[in-house]
């Protein structure tokens, strides 16, 4: 099967009012999910010295995920400050720690082209590189997340994306209308979750849909998206058409919200 890697933005959840953390980070999750189901990955990010940054060394191993170039420097790991209400998380606020001047070494470069897709988001700091990726066969990954209408650089990065993810909360005219538009600008496929309202993807000739699967009891929404494109991308590795690929994501997904942990 084709090897998946990690690029960027990793941190720890820290929920304060709950006394509990966990290592993560988008991209993280994604990868230790699809590790999970036997696809190979590696994450290549920065840790500190600190003790988060031996969880996040821990974490993957745990999971085998390769962790041969997350680099270690001397500082604090960063730092995610979570509240939970109810079910639904909030993110407070982030302290970047060693991810405020995280750059990649030509040995991390040449590794990650070793590796046939390659997920990031705009936490990553690898937006110049993206094209240099592709043109080595890396096909790119992109975690949108909720910011893809609301950064002026969206458009330029989805020129070098082959799968781009968004998250937004209703099938509407301006989510139809942004997949459509988004799809031209260069990825093969452009999904939205929709939270309770489902899935749903644009290919540059039609959309598909997908419904939500009833969960009994959602136990924290952290890493719902994640695991979502853990999901889809994982019927992609395999052949599947997007129908089916939608249906992995919605059943990933689907477990994942019922843990506390993303993972």
């Amino acid at each position: 099967m084709k090897r998946v890697a990690a690029v960027g933005f990793c941190c720890v959840d820290n929920y304060a009012n709950l006394d509990r953390h966990y290592p993560t980070g988008n991209g993280v999750d994604c990868v230790i999910n699809m590790s999970k189901k036997g696809v190979d990955t590696t994450v290549v990010s920065v840790v500190g010295t600190d003790r988060y940054g031996d969880e996040m060394f821990e974490a993957l191993k745990t999971y085998g995920v390769d962790a041969s170039h997350l680099q270690r420097r001397e500082g604090d790991t960063s730092f995610m400050v979570m509240n939970l209400n109810g079910n639904d998380r909030v993110h407070v606020k982030n302290i970047l720690g060693v991810m405020e001047d995280f750059t990649l070494s030509p040995e991390d470069i040449a590794f990650i082209k070793t590796y046939d897709y390659i997920h990031t988001d705009y936490d990553g700091r690898i937006f110049h590189l993206l094209p240099e990726l592709q043109a080595a066969g890396c096909e790119v990954i992109f975690d949108c997340s909720t910011k893809f209408d609301k950064r002026e650089d969206t458009r330029s990065i989805l020129e070098h994306v082959d799968y781009a993810f968004l998250s937004y909360d209703k099938k509407d005219d301006y989510i139809l209308d942004f997949l459509k538009k988004a799809q031209s600008w260069g990825p093969k496929v452009v999904v939205s979750t929709l939270g309770e309202n489902g899935s749903i993807a644009y290919d540059g000739s039609r959309y598909y849909e997908q419904p939500a699967i009833p969960v009994e009891k959602v136990v924290n929404t952290v890493g719902a998206g994640d695991a979502f494109c853990c999901g889809f991308m994982t019927g992609i590795l395999q052949g599947k058409d997007i129908p089916r690929c939608l249906l992995m994501g919605t059943m990933t997904s689907h477990d994942i919200i019922q843990m506390f942990n993303p993972y």
